[in-house]
């Protein structure tokens, strides 16, 4: 009897290591790295080192890290925006570096905001964990991984406990005609000291995995995604930005930006945007000589009309639950400015003849609306 005992309690250690064993392997394989996943290549920036290809790598791929050789007054930043597949939820997730005019405050962050109740958070890593591929858009902040396929968070203060991965599929991305032609300001990207540069990384794209915040599980299986991205020294003074990819049908998206663009001791209202739908890319703005009215724009709701040689572009947008982001002055994230991820869109297209050619309408998309006073303003001292 004793020797049964024996017997059955070996068997059971054996059982419960093999176990114990197996769910680890589990755990380490499914769950996001402490140490974060590797890029190839990778360079770290507090290094600054010496990379000449780089240069013509990142003219050509603005979706890239563009500011290996900045040491002060630069700010860079992805924005990954991601919209469940019932529309239930939507987070989006902002990586990026701020240097200070003076380059003597350094720092590597991730900022979220949460679309449903417009809670923000920030996080601040030391500028030595932000690493760069030299070969494609991969960024690391400790832990962190950030791509145009994936991203994996690790994020645990005192306060906070965000972990989870989400990887993107099927993306829509602007044609790369050349390097002169590359991204969404074309050629105007190349133009010498301007204030902020906008670039659009995934105009849509689909989206399978989960993200923990906090007690809460975000599902984004079957979700939408969007990624774009801003670098320079300085937020506008003054802009009006809108983005949506969830109009009832799994092949629209929109996004619009309008901006006081300060350039020479001067500055004027700019815009660009795209319009996605049926597989076709319609892209238009400033450089495009395409015509810009703002017929009515408050802090909470805008109406703009654009029109160039092929369309007629009439949207609406209003914001609901309204979250304050940091933003950069100088390279330094001193700002706070409003947006809503649950904002409405409703977008009319006209041919030439005036023929409508799409009609549709978003209760989750992107909408900031800073000092739209000075826009309106300024377009009417153009004419």
């Amino acid at each position: 009897m004793k020797y049964h005992l024996l017997l059955n309690h070996y068997q059971f250690m054996r059982w419960a290591v093999f176990y114990s064993s197996s769910l680890l392997l589990i755990l380490l394989f499914n769950a996001p790295s402490l140490q974060g996943q590797k890029i190839a290549h990778e360079i770290p920036f507090a290094e600054h080192p010496f990379l000449p290809s780089y240069e013509f790598q990142k003219a050509k791929h603005p979706n890239y890290f563009q500011g290996n050789k900045k040491r002060k007054k630069y700010f860079e930043g992805w924005y990954f925006k991601m919209v469940s597949k019932d529309d239930s939820s939507a987070l989006s997730i902002i990586p990026g570096i701020s240097l200070s005019a003076d380059g003597k405050k350094q720092h590597a962050f991730i900022q979220i905001i949460d679309g449903k109740t417009a809670e923000t958070k920030y996080f601040s890593f030391p500028i030595d964990s932000f690493y760069f591929s030299a070969n494609s858009f991969e960024v690391r902040i400790g832990p962190n991984y950030f791509s145009k396929d994936k991203i994996m968070l690790n994020l645990k203060t005192d306060s906070s406990n965000i972990i989870g991965e989400v990887r993107m599929s099927n993306q829509v991305m602007l044609p790369e005609k050349n390097a002169l032609n590359a991204g969404i300001m074309g050629w105007y990207r190349f133009v010498p000291f301007m204030q902020c540069y906008h670039g659009v990384v995934s105009m849509h794209h689909n989206l399978i995995g989960n993200l923990k915040v906090e007690e809460k599980t975000y599902h984004f299986n079957g979700g939408r995604g969007y990624i774009e991205k801003d670098w320079g020294t300085s937020m506008p003074s003054s802009w009006i930005w809108m983005q949506s990819n969830s109009f009832g049908s799994g092949n629209t998206s929109f996004m619009l930006s309008v901006a006081n663009i300060p350039w020479m001791g001067k500055s004027f209202i700019g815009f660009l945007g795209f319009f996605y739908h049926d597989g076709l890319i319609h892209t238009f703005a400033t450089y495009t000589n395409a015509k810009l009215q703002i017929l009515q724009a408050n802090p909470h709701r805008a109406i703009i009309h654009i029109r160039d040689k092929k369309y007629h572009y009439e949207i609406e947008s209003s914001s609901r639950a309204i979250g304050l982001l940091k933003a950069p002055v100088q390279g330094q994230m001193d700002r706070r400015i409003p947006e809503s991820l649950d904002a409405t869109i409703t977008l009319t297209v006209r041919d030439k003849k005036g023929s409508v050619v799409y009609h549709g309408s978003s209760s989750i998309a992107g909408l900031e609306i800073v000092n739209s006073k000075e826009l309106v303003e300024g377009l009417k001292l153009k004419k």
